[in-house]
């Protein structure tokens, strides 16, 4: 068969996080005919060439080149080129992963819509990935109808023919932007570009050692020099103007004034953040024109207007103020709607602990800047107006995978509200908003996969974007609607429930917590009852549900003697409540013996953890009666509180007798 696409992976003394990639890579469901892996082991000192060696011994469709150490990535990924015989090449970090059907998908779309790049979307593990990218399916994306130049990793699928025809390689050598260079000149010479967003297939993951490449501290005068061949590369492409300020924008952007900002600033030392900004002033002022800056977000104009004038002190005194900002979300209503939750909220930003104030005529807010920055003469000078508009504030919820950090945008409706405080300068920008999570659907228009997703609130004001998890601060009615739901086909559990200890809301799907239990245990005897033949009993649980019947199981389970478990069919039935469904479960075949027996019920496809019910079935000797009552809460240990405080110490005294008994030893 044909090779369609030639995976390459520079390699570098990855260790065991090379594991996932490998895994990954042998799961992929293109057949492995299909598709090969080249390993360039740029130089590794660790076991990884013998690991390599080994695994291309069994996989005919794995091979290793071994090569001197070259300093970086960009050498090894031509060298990778050039040994590939794919259609497509694509490249993968050693550290990161792809998801199982990513090179099937990603090719079959490059083919679909003849693109010379395909961007597959991507899941960042404590790395930050594009989202405005990938909010949508782009068949054929250009630098001017997209964001593609927010993406410019080189984790992509590209024609090889593409690739030879226009002699694109990576600049090769101990250096830092590489990717930039090779990936704007791509996107500036493709006939077409395809962006896959409706499937996570990339998973751009930091290390724990936090030992990727990327995250080496950099030199500011290298690092801006390599910035400088990829401005080059634009300017080689592009006429001064419109496009070409959109595309400096990004440089400016994320190389520079976001690495100014807040916290981020502030976390480096002194002198080497001042070498930081002066490298950046010499790049702004011979490369961008105002253009640039006048297309940006408030506070980043704001702040790039500070590089451009050398200000360093204002941009320091901007940022201290910076760190104090932050979302907050109130959680006002949870219930469930054909279907699908739908979640109300107000959000807004807090400086510190108090709303972001606001000042101006209705309609034309402004955030209220520290004082000393709101009437800068360097603004005036620069032709920027210091106006941190709100007017295009908005709320965003996205839910993400908890283990993968996959996200997906979900509808979502907002209003703008503005709030008079008790003074004259008491004025802040209140968002109202209601979104809906369709279980079924919010994974890109299909559905969320099992396991945990986090819900997340966005939220966007005057050029800051900050994310806020949900559900620590609710109304009581929210908290009511916090109820289990049955939905889709085949049926499914999923489960909403408030984490432990911050207690936001997370969307459980196929059982992976214990929280239905917690639901569960405000049943009470009434909601019980035993039924005549052929039915056994029924149960009214707080669970919501789509269908007017889905499947079920009741696992009786003998609390004495063989304690032997037994299965019976049941079903869940709507009712006129609906935050509540109707349990029916038949009798078994076998008669029941006499005794106690426990309850747990499994609802829906995959429901694989009976979740125990607080009653137990007693069973008389003899007739066959049959009762149900309560199980009486465990009474709480007298000496626990005891043990809390103070187990800790005892153990911290037992590690150092310990260590000191060993210091004794030798």
């Amino acid at each position: 068969m044909t090779i369609k696409v030639s995976v390459v992976i520079p390699v570098y003394n990855p260790g065991p996080y090379i594991e996932d990639c490998i895994a990954s890579l042998l799961r992929q469901s293109l057949p492995q005919d299909a598709y090969e892996v080249v390993f360039v082991n740029d130089g590794s000192t660790d076991g990884t060439p013998a690991r390599l060696d080994a695994l291309a011994a069994e996989h005919p469709n794995i091979r290793v080149i071994h090569q001197e150490n070259s300093g970086w990535a960009g050498k090894p990924r031509n060298v990778g080129i050039e040994a590939s015989t794919g259609e497509f090449v694509m490249f993968v970090d050693n550290d990161d992963w792809l998801s199982d059907e990513a090179l099937e998908r990603m090719y079959a779309y490059g083919v679909e819509h003849a693109a010379d790049v395909v961007v597959g979307k991507m899941a960042g593990r404590g790395r930050p990935v594009p989202r405005e990218l990938f909010r949508t399916n782009r068949p054929r994306a250009t630098v001017k109808n997209a964001p593609l130049i927010d993406s410019l990793t080189p984790h992509k699928m590209f024609r090889r023919a593409f690739l030879e025809q226009h002699g694109l390689r990576f600049p090769e050598g101990r250096r830092r932007l590489e990717d930039h260079v090779f990936v704007t000149e791509a996107y500036l010479t493709a006939g077409s570009v395809a962006v896959l967003s409706d499937y996570v297939c990339y998973h751009h993951v930091r290390r724990d050692d936090a030992a990727n490449a990327g995250f080496q501290q950099l030199d500011p005068v290298g690092y801006f020099r390599n910035l400088r061949e990829a401005l080059d590369v634009v300017a080689k492409y592009t006429e001064p103007g419109p496009l070409r300020d959109k595309l400096h924008r990004r440089w400016f952007r994320n190389e520079m004034i976001e690495r100014m900002r807040g916290r981020r600033l502030l976390a480096m030392p002194d002198g080497y953040r001042q070498q930081m900004f002066q490298e950046m002033h010499k790049v702004v002022v011979e490369y961008f024109g105002p253009g640039v800056l006048a297309g940006m977000a408030p506070m980043q104009q704001i702040v790039g207007a500070l590089i451009t004038a050398d200000s360093y002190r204002d941009v320091e005194e901007c940022a201290r103020w910076e760190k104090t900002i932050g979302a907050h979300a109130e959680l006002t209503g949870l219930t469930w709607q054909d279907g699908a939750l739908e979640v109300e909220f107000t959000a807004g930003m807090l400086a510190g602990k108090k709303p972001v104030q606001l000042h101006g005529a209705v309609g034309e807010e402004l955030v209220r800047l520290p004082a000393g920055l709101d009437g800068s003469d360097t603004f005036a000078q620069l032709g920027v107006r210091p106006d941190a508009r709100v007017d295009a504030s908005k709320a965003e919820v996205v839910v993400r995978e908890r283990s993968t950090a996959a996200e997906f945008y979900q509808p979502v409706e907002f209003s703008r509200e503005r709030v008079q405080g008790a003074g004259q300068d008491d004025v802040r920008m209140v968002l109202r908003a209601k979104a809906t999570v369709s279980p079924e659907t919010a994974a890109g228009g299909e559905p969320l996969t099992r396991g945990v997703w986090d819900v997340v609130v966005r939220v966007h004001l005057a050029g800051w974007t900050k994310d806020v998890r949900l559900g620590s601060a609710r109304s009581e009615a929210a908290a009511q609607g916090c109820r289990a739901a049955v939905v889709g086909e085949p049926a499914r559990l999923v489960l909403p429930y408030w984490t432990t200890p911050h207690g936001n809301l997370s969307l459980d799907i196929g059982r992976t917590t214990g929280g239905l239990t917690g639901q569960f245990g405000e049943l009470d005897r009434r909601d019980l009852c035993v039924l005549p033949e052929p039915l056994l009993l029924e149960a009214r649980l707080p669970v919501w549900q789509a269908a007017a019947t889905v499947p079920a199981v009741l696992h009786l389970t003998e609390q004495s003697g063989s304690r032997r478990t037994v299965r019976v069919a049941a079903t869940l039935a709507a009712t006129d409540d609906p935050g509540r469904s109707l349990l029916r479960a038949e009798r078994p075949e076998q008669p029941l013996t006499g005794g106690n027996w426990g309850m747990a019920v499994s609802l829906g496809e995959g429901d694989e953890r009976p979740t125990r019910l607080p009653f137990v079935l007693t069973v008389a000797a003899g007739t066959g009666a049959l009762t149900i009552r309560a199980v009486p809460e465990r009474p709480a240990k007298k000496h626990a509180p005891f043990a809390r405080r103070f187990a800790p110490r005892f153990v911290r005294r037992m590690v150092r007798k310990v260590r000191g008994q060993a210091a004794g030893s030798h």
